[in-house]
C-alpha cells in the first residue's frame, strides 16, 4: 500500500507534469509540494480534497491514504499498535451504531 505522498507523485509524473507547474495550479510553494511527495510534511483535508480534483482522481483513495498515514504514524512505535487499531476498529463500528 502506497503512502499518500507516493500516489501524489505518481499522479503527478503520469502527467507528465512538474512540481512547479502543479504547485503553482494548487496555489502552494513548490517546496512545501515537495514535502508532500516525500512524506516529510502532510497536507490537511482539503488540500487532500483539492488534489484529488485537480489530478480528477477518486478522492476516497487520496483520503484513505490521508488517513491511513495520519493512524500509521501515530502508532507505529508502540509495541500495541496492531491491538490498538483492532480496538478502535470495534470503536468506530460502535459509534457509527450510535449515531443512528
Amino acid at each position: 500500500m502506497n503512502t499518500l505522498g507516493q500516489i501524489l507523485r505518481e499522479h503527478r509524473e503520469s502527467k507528465s507534469l512538474l512540481l512547479r507547474q502543479v504547485a503553482a495550479a494548487m496555489d502552494m510553494d513548490t517546496a512545501l509540494l515537495s514535502k508532500f511527495e516525500r512524506d516529510e510534511r502532510k497536507p490537511n483535508k482539503e488540500q487532500v480534497l483539492a488534489f484529488a480534483k485537480y489530478y480528477n482522481v477518486n478522492a476516497d483513495e487520496l483520503l484513505l491514504a490521508w488517513l491511513s498515514d495520519k493512524i500509521a504514524g501515530e502508532v507505529q512505535n508502540e509495541d500495541l499498535a496492531q491491538e490498538a487499531l483492532k480496538a478502535a476498529e470495534k470503536k468506530v463500528e460502535l459509534f457509527k451504531r450510535k449515531k443512528k
